[in-house]
């Protein structure tokens, strides 16, 4: 039976860092969304109050800021590597992540069959973000669930990879997890860890075991 690799983004494919904090940085506007980054993390806002407060920060947001944005941001090592190999072993990777969708989905490039992240208006904004399009937690099994019915695999052929509370829901729904660089949210729920900056070494810890 083929497997599912899901994996998150900020945090976890990205480096002590998250998309919107890479996209800010394009504007000068990176400590204002550090703020927002902390805040969300902190439970003090919900995903719909940060997609909305850093669409306010974007009004001058632009496809080279992002582009920028994207080509600089500190990636994880070996990304297209590892999901090289799972496409050639038959396998299927997605990215289901609470950031923006015109930037998670830039990673259907890199090699992932999906990419999936809120929805915002296309850039530049001339629309406000509609809450209902906004991802959440929750929303990330959901979009799993209909990952595997995409590809024909069931939730107990998925493998996690995240770091923060966003995925909670994620790991405890699938029988493998991969906890990458990840804070006390994940204590205790991951089937393995691991801390540094290569995918790679995070994936051959649920490699050989199928």
């Amino acid at each position: 039976m083929a497997r599912l690799h899901l994996f998150d983004l900020d945090g976890t494919l990205l480096y002590g860092s998250s998309a919107p904090v890479e996209i800010s940085r394009q504007l000068g506007l990176e400590a204002e969304t550090v703020a927002l980054d902390r805040e969300i993390s902190a439970g003090l806002i919900g995903p719909p109050e940060y997609a909305a407060r850093v669409h306010a920060l974007w009004a001058d947001l632009t496809e080279a800021h992002v582009a920028a944005a994207f080509e600089g941001a500190p990636w994880l090592a070996r990304i297209r590597e590892v999901w090289a190999e799972i496409r050639g072993q038959g396998d299927y990777c997605a990215v289901i992540s609470l950031s923006p969708s015109f930037f998670v989905e830039r990673l259907t490039g890199w090699g992932a069959h999906a990419a999936h992240g809120s929805r915002f208006p296309a850039v530049p904004f001339t629309a406000p973000v509609d809450p209902a399009g906004v991802l959440s937690a929750a929303a990330k099994v959901l979009i799993a669930d209909r990952l595997c019915e995409e590809f024909g695999v069931k939730r107990a052929d998925c493998v996690a990879y995240g770091d923060s509370l966003s995925d909670k829901d994620l790991f405890g729904a699938v029988p493998v997890s991969v906890a990458v660089n990840a804070d006390g949210h994940l204590a205790g729920l991951a089937t393995h860890s691991y801390i540094g900056m290569d995918l790679w070494e995070a994936y051959e810890l649920v490699r050989s075991s199928r």
